[in-house]
């Protein structure tokens, strides 16, 4: 395998998925395996038994973005942001959350990374990461 293509919105959906409720979200793989393949959206466990020869690759979205992405904002630190403010109610607190998780969602987009090493049979390989979208 040369490379994978993944939708920057799934890696988006997977990484938000992981980090908002710690489901097993994961981009997968499925065999058989050719020079360049397609990693999709998955709910890692939620398939049951596999019954090729080969398993399929499971990512997790956290290997697909770079060090430098941004986190996933919490609610009690837009709380905290927004009781250092004057007027906060509980509906100012959802407005500000949802705005500060589609800054998120915007920002993390531009930190895919290029490249990411998976364990083969052979030992560790190098493939590269194809952005669609």
């Amino acid at each position: 395998m040369r490379s994978i293509a993944v939708t920057v919105d799934d890696v988006v959906t997977a990484l938000e998925a992981v980090e908002r409720s710690g489901r097993p979200v994961v981009l997968r793989i499925t065999p058989p395996f050719y020079g360049r393949m397609r990693a999709r959206l998955h709910v890692a466990g939620g398939e049951g038994g596999y019954d090729g020869d080969v398993d399929p690759i499971h990512l997790d979205p956290r290997r697909l973005v770079d060090d430098d992405a941004p986190r996933y904002p919490e609610v009690d630190e837009t709380e905290d942001r927004l009781e250092a403010e004057e007027g906060y109610s509980t509906e100012e607190h959802r407005a500000r959350h949802v705005e500060a998780v589609e800054r998120w969602r915007a920002a993390v987009r531009s930190h895919v990374v290029g490249s990411i090493v998976v364990d083969a049979p052979g030992g560790p390989h190098e493939i590269e990461v194809k952005r669609l979208g």
